[in-house]
């Protein structure tokens, strides 16, 4: 799972743009995490203020 820290988002979209299954979306700069998402952090790795973070969701 991926989670946004909202204090820090600059809502650049630079993690709109990486996402392998089109799973972010930039929303009246708000960003949604959609259920395709298959946490592989490439946009934890791109984001310039570091405002994502991956984290393995509850089995």
């Amino acid at each position: 799972m991926i989670t946004v820290n909202i204090e820090k988002c600059g809502h650049c979209g630079a993690c709109v743009a990486v996402c392998p299954t089109n799973s972010i979306e930039l929303v009246e700069a708000c960003l949604k995490i959609g259920d395709a998402c298959t946490t592989c952090a490439m946009c934890v790795s791109i984001c310039p203020v570091g405002a994502l973070t991956a984290r393995e969701e509850d089995a």
